[in-house]
């Protein structure tokens, strides 16, 4: 498969499902569409959240290990600091 984005390959597997959407949901995906048809944009859409949730999790991994090491790392910057010569 080639990649296209980080949401689209070029001959991926499609599998015909069906969901139930509020009207004002369909109206506001018409209304941004464009192009796309619907189930381009909601895949899209799905896969843009997809990934804003993995970085998410990313990120408070992240946080999660600089807090576990936060009174190292304050040592630390403390000591550069005193390094420092005054103006």
């Amino acid at each position: 498969m080639t990649r296209v984005s980080d949401w689209e390959y070029i001959g991926s597997m499609k599998v015909k499902t069906s969901i139930t959407l509020s009207e004002d949901l369909l109206g506001a995906i018409d209304q941004r569409a464009g192009n796309k048809n619907r189930s381009e944009f909601i895949e899209e859409a799905l896969w843009s959240f997809i990934a804003q949730m993995i970085r998410d999790e990313q990120n408070a991994r992240d946080i999660q290990i600089i807090n576990k090491r936060a009174d190292y790392l304050n040592q630390e910057a403390a000591d550069v600091l005193a390094y420092q010569v005054k103006l």
